[in-house]
């Protein structure tokens, strides 16, 4: 582990040497990607300066035979020992959260699953469960895609979130969400149970993959829905086609057409990302897949149940009675159970795999 931690602090100053050269300081695309690395380095750099310092310290101390320093000696290694161990505790955090792009924005998408309407009507709950949660946290949220039922259900949606640790708190998320209840259309009170899926896609940008112009295809229409005349009158949203795979995004989000293209481009990056299977560039390639499943309620990561006010995290063993909360925005207890319980399975593994190294 500090083999490691040494390595990245190496490149640290490697990286810090090339970018004051002049030829590489003339190169803005080199400047860019070092600049990345550099900024990505800066913490593990700065931990082993001083899990070196304080190791130095805990040498000299128990080096020391003087006896007139003995005490000194001794007071030194109280202090710097505990020390030591939550530097280390600290490595190991950093090695995880980077093993799991915890610093990654996120895509998210949502749809029904079994259930015909009240699935649906169950999907835009989760859509406003998770867009409160994101504003809670201030991190960023834009729409992507949202398709509307007409009695105010979901047919899909799509969006992104940028902020700190995004991809960390909301990677679990993904899998078939079940839901039981009586639907308002149920005249007779009888509970129903349906389904909706979430994935949830760490973001890429255009130096992890490479898309070039010449494999889309754009098009552009007139937005529609609501906006007035403008959106109406206006071709400003965007449908891109990714020839080689014939994966297909659309954006009219905005009222601007730049914009709406931004974004498609946002969404098509993520789903090429899980497309690629097998490439090294996208090794979550068929993460969406193997979190929702094929959106049976069955197939359940959570379930929520209104009569009794309870929500279940089948993974964790974990069981609320606050769901009215949890569904206005507050899945924070829920988020921080999976967060928790993956941190001790990966600690566990590395400890494992540090001894037999």
């Amino acid at each position: 582990m500090l083999d490691r931690l040494k390595k990245m602090a190496d490149r640290y100053e490697e990286i810090q040497r090339l970018m004051s050269q002049p030829e590489i300081a003339g190169e803005p695309a080199k400047m860019s990607v070092l600049a990345r690395e550099f900024g990505r380095l800066k913490k593990p750099h700065e931990l082993y300066q001083r899990v070196a310092e304080v190791s130095r310290g805990i040498e000299e101390a128990k080096a020391n035979t003087d006896p007139d320093l003995a005490e000194l000696a001794r007071q030194d290694l109280e202090r710097l020992v505990p020390e030591q161990e939550k530097l280390f505790a600290q490595v190991e955090e950093m090695f995880l959260d980077e093993e799991s792009g915890a610093d990654r924005g996120a895509v998210v998408e949502i749809r029904p699953g079994t259930g015909g309407e009240e699935a649906a009507l169950f999907a835009s709950d989760l859509f406003r469960m998770y867009a409160k949660y994101i504003e809670r946290r201030g991190w960023k949220m834009e729409i992507l895609e949202y398709n509307a039922t007409e009695l105010g259900g979901l047919k899909n949606a799509s969006f992104s979130v940028e902020g700190s640790e995004v991809y960390k708190q909301l990677r679990h998320e993904g899998g078939t969400h079940r839901v039981q209840r009586v639907p308002k259309t149920e005249a007779g009170g009888r509970i129903h149970t349906s389904a909706a899926t979430v994935a949830v896609i760490p973001e890429t940008d255009d130096i992890e993959l490479e898309i070039k112009k010449e494999e889309l295809e754009v098009t552009t229409a007139r937005a529609g829905g609501p906006g007035g005349q403008h959106v109406n009158k206006t071709e400003s949203a965007i449908q891109i086609v990714h020839l080689p795979t014939g994966i297909r995004v659309q954006c009219r989000s905005d009222r601007s057409q730049t914009r709406n293209r931004e974004l498609a481009m946002k969404l098509l990056r993520a789903r090429l990302l899980e497309h690629f299977e097998g490439v090294q560039k996208s090794a979550i390639s068929n993460l969406r897949k193997t979190q929702i499943g094929s959106g049976d309620r069955s197939e359940k990561v959570r379930t929520y149940n209104f009569p009794q006010n309870r929500v279940t995290d089948h993974r964790i063993n974990l069981t609320l009675h606050n769901l009215a909360e949890v569904i206005n925005g507050m899945p924070d207890e829920l988020i921080a159970g999976l967060v928790e319980a993956e941190r001790s399975k990966k600690v566990a593994l590395m400890r494992r795999q540090a001894q037999t190294t």
